[in-house]
């Protein structure tokens, strides 16, 4: 064939946007009519605030009501319900998974023309005038998309779906319940591989392995993915989100357990104080206050409790022990669709500023942490979490890894 009559032959027309439906729907984490309570929710909101169509960007708001996690990677992806209709709008990078992991529709999008996004949610929002949106989430030249693609005016319901998925369903709690069993899994393996000479990253990959494979065995259809150990000793335990490192253990190092299991984006949490060998008698002191402040704020965590009450009780008890100043942060958060790069139910935080009235359905941890800096007797970040689930009959603590000095000195 000649280049002039390669020249004239007609280039296929690339859509903008198209369905893909590969293979049959998976198996996912919650039942139909999980997800359609969830959707009935949503569209209840939309007509309170007056919405003809949500526009869900982050990827805990897709991910609740439509069970598909994203894994963005520099695009853009969207959960679009209408009164009638619920779609993901995904890459053409993901094929087919995105349509077999929504519980609905699903719409494609191509790279091939920028912007083919935006012209994919304007084919699902339709004429649409009142759109809503998730304004924690949708950034300032998204906005700019929107009202350039869309036209429409935006109203932000992100106060109120994330009031939605404070309250969990039946359903919602079981898994949770998994992964509070699964966390402490991953606990006992890190707790054994403890010794003087090991490396915090090799502690960390036995209690992750240990979890993946509980959760690769218990729920086979649930995304594996996610899963991870935060394990930090000495200096390293100052902060609750510190990266593990090779640092290699030491006999008398302070140690924070931290193991987060993720099944199908549900976050849990593990966490721990513990000692290489016997403390100190200062270490020990401030180990056994941070304890009776965890045992103290258990006792507070009931239906009918503010969080910004249950806050002023434990600073009240850490000021009385001359601790409050160590202090670091919060002493509890919800659970759910949530990780440490998505989601997060501020309205249901154990702090100061946060008023919330804990009520049944409702999932908190207890975690009181103080950071005590070097050169100071006792130094070291000392935390426990425990996670609590407010039931029909009352709080129960779903967390079954013992705590304290009595179980946590590594000989």
């Amino acid at each position: 064939m000649t280049q002039s009559s390669l020249m004239r032959t007609p280039v296929p027309v690339r859509p903008d946007f198209f369905t893909f439906h590969n293979g049959e729907k998976a198996s996912l984490p919650f039942s139909r009519a999980e997800y359609d309570q969830r959707l009935a929710g949503l569209r209840a909101i939309m007509a309170e605030q007056g919405v003809e169509a949500a526009l869900l960007t982050s990827m805990h708001g897709v991910a609740y009501y439509s069970g598909f996690l994203y894994c963005a990677f520099g695009r853009p992806y969207a959960c679009v319900v209408t009164q009638d209709r619920a779609v993901t709008v995904s890459a053409n990078i993901d094929g087919g998974q995105p349509w077999r992991r929504s519980a609905d529709e699903n719409v494609v999008y191509t790279d091939w023309q920028r912007d083919n996004y935006w012209r994919a949610v304007r084919d699902v929002v339709g004429p649409a005038k009142r759109i809503g949106i998730e304004g924690d989430h949708l950034t300032l030249a998204q906005h700019g998309k929107l009202a350039e693609f869309l036209g429409a005016e935006t109203i932000d319901i992100a106060p109120a779906t994330m009031t939605q998925r404070m309250v969990k369903s039946v359903e919602e709690i079981a898994l949770i319940r998994e992964g509070a069993r699964i966390a402490d899994i991953g606990g006992e393996a890190i707790r054994d591989a403890i010794r003087v000479g090991i490396r915090e990253i090799d502690v960390a990959m036995a209690g992750r392995d240990a979890m993946e494979v509980e959760i690769a065995r218990a729920h086979p259809d649930s995304e594996l993915r996610d899963s991870w150990v935060w394990f930090q000793s000495g200096l390293n335990t100052d902060g609750a989100h510190n990266p593990v490192t090779t640092r290699r253990l030491e006999a008398g190092d302070i140690l924070s357990l931290n193991t987060f299991p993720m099944i199908s984006a549900y976050y849990t949490a593990l966490e721990r104080t513990l000692f290489v060998g016997e403390p100190d008698a200062a270490s020990l002191a401030v180990w056994e206050a941070n304890v009776a402040a965890h045992e103290l704020g258990l006792s507070l965590i009931r239906e009918g409790a503010t969080c910004s009450g249950i806050c002023e009780q434990i600073n009240d008890f850490f000021a009385s022990r001359d601790l409050l100043q160590y202090r670091s942060f919060g002493y509890g958060h919800s659970f759910g669709v949530l990780s440490h790069y998505y989601g997060r139910e501020a309205g249901l935080e154990l702090r100061e500023d946060i008023d919330t009235m804990l009520e049944p359905g409702m999932v908190v941890s207890m975690e009181p942490m103080l950071t005590l800096p070097l050169g100071t007797p006792g130094a070291g970040g000392y935390r426990e979490h425990d996670i609590v689930v407010l039931g029909e009959d009352g709080p129960e603590n779903i967390t079954g890894f013992s705590y304290g000095p009595a179980h946590n000195i590594i000989a």
